[in-house]
């Protein structure tokens, strides 16, 4: 308990939290990006044929 009452703990806890949203939003936008790649190359594979 003595590491959530100094000031590290709180800041260890929201630095964590904070890693967490980012590597979310980064997971989402690279499956996004993935999608709509995978999209375009199919079409384009499509009109080629």
């Amino acid at each position: 308990m003595k590491f959530l009452k100094s000031e590290d703990g709180p800041t260890a806890v929201e630095y964590a939290v904070m890693l967490a949203l980012i590597v979310i939003v980064c997971l989402t936008a690279i499956r996004a990006v993935g999608t709509n790649a995978n999209a375009r190359f199919n079409q384009v594979s499509n009109q080629l044929t």
